[in-house]
């Protein structure tokens, strides 16, 4: 399933890379066509770069032809001041003269009038190219900056996309390594599980020879010993009195107690649940108060009224099962006839939960479509849905196992002895899915709660029936939860199965666990072997001691006089013995060996061989349990260190990995920017100089403007005043 998803993920971001490769290409071809714009503008702005130096040179042509025909205007009227004195001394002479002196001042007029009217004309065309040239500049300009903006926008899209792309990659691979780590191991499990299972088959087949040799072996013995067989017959079996046990009978007493109470709370949590349900049926999503409610609802508070018909019979059911189990009776399943009126109560609480499930069901999803309802709410609403419907089966699972357990009291046959633990093991891990969907249940509830609770229209009646609800549902999972408190830690479990599969993954590291306890068995086997001895060597010469005493015994009651001599010198060999234990007794002898310290001390009363062999035996098993247990121990940790050791290293390699990609991402980007920068800083600097030139050359251009106009000025000012001249003459 993990790799299918990862597959079909995989496709997704295929696809959705080669539609951006696509976008790139296009957005590649747009950048393109602007910088070609770009290049085709600034060509244009190159030639009226040219044509306005060419009007400049024309300007400047013109401005120099001008100064010639002011200096030969200046010099026409010296010639003119000159000529009037000259005129005034000579009235007398000829009017040929004066006319002629007339007609040159007229040509010399008109002349002017003509270069001034070109002046005008010339000045007039160059701001007119002038205007023309700004607004030209002005449009490229803001074409230029447009398609500046647009290449950044362009450059930024791409950016982005190679980001995405790059991190798509990344995520790609380290998914990559981890299913390859994870094929890895799951091939290594597999190896091991093949080795497993044939080593179960092969155990499999010698115990099927073993037990089919036994059988053989057992039907021989029975069919030649047993003359009559009086358990043949299932009628007959059902005739047989169980034996009656006091303890068994309390511990069972003890049992049904617990049990009453878990149905008590359960049935007071159940009670409360449903009825506080109803409550909320009734101000939620519509307030009964001030609106109707919905057909649907008003038919589910109908069924949910009747709630307790359904749940007291329970905790009736099982007080009578209780008051059954007396310290007289016998207890077993065949006579708890009243489990089989609780299983039947167990029945109708199922129909009546089947029953209200449509009915809820159907309740949530016009809460979905409540406008109140969000997004939030409408996931926890489809979440309880899901949890409504795991309880039902819960429950259905749960009566289908109690009414296997009262099938014995009215049927013997039913059910077989040899399913008790399994069906009873069901029972357990039925409540345990009644618990685990409880908590899922509180979880959900809880969310939701606190959801409608930051609704706007949320009403203080329905705040307290939501925390009366929620209270009722963490009741159940207490109450559920109650006959499992001794279980085991969910985090302790979890190391557990770590250690577990972390003492799996190196057969290496097995061998020489089993070597080194292979060595350790054979070291305390010798160590056993020597302790043997020391006991019989011992245990002779307790015998000895006591047929020495008998011996003694024996002699002293004879009246012989050779045996009174022999017993004089076995009484001096006795206390000799005597005074070599006594000084045995004062020196206790210290055994040290690689199962612990031992000290034995001989004294006078031997005890008896039985109970010194047994106290030997009892301290060195006990020492072996202790040994062992440190020895399991120790293994454990050294295994669990050394897979931690190991994946801490697969670990250092993956990242090492992914540093050396980053530096190399790292660098590509560094001289990536770099290179931007040396661009954008020639680009700028070629547009300061450009706009550098142009401002000098406009500033240049405006200058001689006015100086021709001051000409201008200066001539017409002096056209004028000759002509005012012309007239007083």
């Amino acid at each position: 399933m993990a790799s299918a998803e990862l597959q079909g993920k995989y496709q997704k971001l295929a696809q959705e890379y080669s539609k951006l490769r696509a976008q790139n290409q296009v957005l590649k071809k747009g950048v393109v066509d602007e910088q070609a714009n770009s290049a085709a503008l600034k060509e244009q702005l190159k030639m009226k770069d040219q044509s306005l130096r060419k009007l400049q040179q024309e300007m400047d042509s013109l401005t120099f032809r001008n100064l010639q025909l002011a200096k030969r205007v200046e010099l026409l009227q010296e010639e003119l001041a000159l000529s009037e004195p000259r005129g005034k001394k000579n009235k007398k002479s000829g009017d040929s003269s004066s006319q002629l002196s007339q007609e040159q001042k007229s040509v010399f007029d008109e002349d002017l009038q003509k270069k001034i009217e070109e002046n005008e004309r010339l000045h007039i065309q160059f701001f007119e190219a002038d205007e023309q040239h700004k607004h030209v500049e002005a449009e490229l300009r803001s074409r230029l900056a447009t398609l500046e903006t647009e290449a950044a926008q362009h450059q930024a899209v791409v950016d982005g996309l190679t980001r995405k792309y790059m991190e798509t990659i990344e995520k790609l691979q380290n998914d990559k390594a981890k299913l390859e780590v994870k094929s890895q191991t799951l091939e290594k499990e597999a190896k091991e599980c093949r080795l497993r299972t044939e080593e179960c088959q092969l155990q499999l087949k010698n115990l099927h020879e073993d037990l089919s040799g036994r059988l053989e072996e057992s039907l021989s013995i029975i069919n030649e010993k047993v003359p009559f067989n009086d358990t043949k017959y299932s009628q007959y079996n059902a005739l047989n009195v169980p034996l009656h046990n006091r303890r068994h009978q309390l511990k069972m007493r003890d049992i049904a107690g617990q049990a009453l109470a878990f149905v008590q709370d359960l049935v007071m949590a159940l009670l409360n649940f449903h009825t506080y349900t109803e409550q909320r049926i009734q101000i939620f999503p519509v307030d009964s108060a001030i609106d109707t409610i919905s057909p649907l609802n008003q038919k589910f508070s109908q069924y949910l009224h009747e709630n307790a018909s359904y749940v007291r019979p329970l905790e009736e059911g099982m007080l009578h099962l209780f008051e059954s189990i007396t310290e007289d009776t016998v207890t077993v399943l065949e006579t708890t006839v009243k489990l089989k009126s609780f299983s039947e109560h167990l029945t109708s609480y199922i129909c009546f939960l089947r029953k209200i499930l449509p009915y809820q069901l159907k309740s949530l999803e016009e809460e979905c479509e409540s406008p109140l309802c969000t997004s939030a709410l409408r996931a926890r609403n489809l979440e309880l849905s899901q949890d409504m419907k795991k309880m039902t089966a819960v429950f259905e699972k749960l009566q289908t196992y109690v009414g296997l357990l009262a099938l014995p009291s009215t049927e013997p046959d039913g059910l077989l002895r040899t399913n008790y633990s399994s069906v009873l093991t069901n029972v357990g891990a039925a409540l345990h899915g009644f618990h685990d969907v409880m908590k899922d249940i509180s979880k959900h509830y809880s969310q939701k709660a606190t959801i409608e609770r930051e609704l706007p229209t949320a009403t203080q009646k329905l705040v307290t029936t939501n925390d009366c609800i929620l209270s009722s549902v963490m009741a159940l999972t207490n109450g559920a939860g109650k006959p499992f408190s001794e279980s085991v830690p969910y985090e302790e479990a979890l190391a557990n199965r770590q250690i577990l599969l972390s003492s799996t993954e190196s057969r290496e590291g097995l061998a020489q666990q089993v070597q080194q306890s292979l060595e350790k068995i054979s070291k305390l086997q010798q160590e056993k072997a020597h302790w043997m001895l020391e006991a019989q060597l011992t245990k002779i010469k307790l015998e000895k001691e006591n047929q020495r005493i008998a011996d003694k015994l024996k002699s002293t009651s004879s009246g012989q006089a050779a045996g009174l001599a022999q017993d004089s010198a076995s009484v001096v060999n006795a206390t000799d013995a005597e005074e070599a234990s006594a000084k045995a007794v004062q020196e206790p002898l210290h055994s040290t060996s690689l199962i612990g310290v031992l000290t034995r001390t001989s004294n006078g009363e031997a005890p008896d061989a039985e109970s010194r062999e047994d106290l030997i035996k009892n301290h060195y098993m006990a020492r072996i349990v202790e040994l062992t247990s440190q020895l399991q121990l120790a293994d454990s940790k050294s295994v669990h260190f050394y897979a931690e050791c190991r994946a801490l290293s697969k670990r250092l390699a993956l990242a090492e990995k992914s540093k050396e990609t980053l530096a190399e991402e790292t660098k590509a980007a560094s001289q990536n920017i770099s290179r931007l920068q040396d661009e954008l800083t020639t680009t700028k600097r070629s547009y300061e100089d450009q706009l550098s030139m142009m401002s000098d050359h406009l500033c240049s251009m405006n200058e001689t403007l006015s100086k021709q106009r001051e000409e201008i000025d200066t001539l017409k000012m002096s056209s004028k005043g000759n002509s005012k001249k012309n007239k007083s003459r």
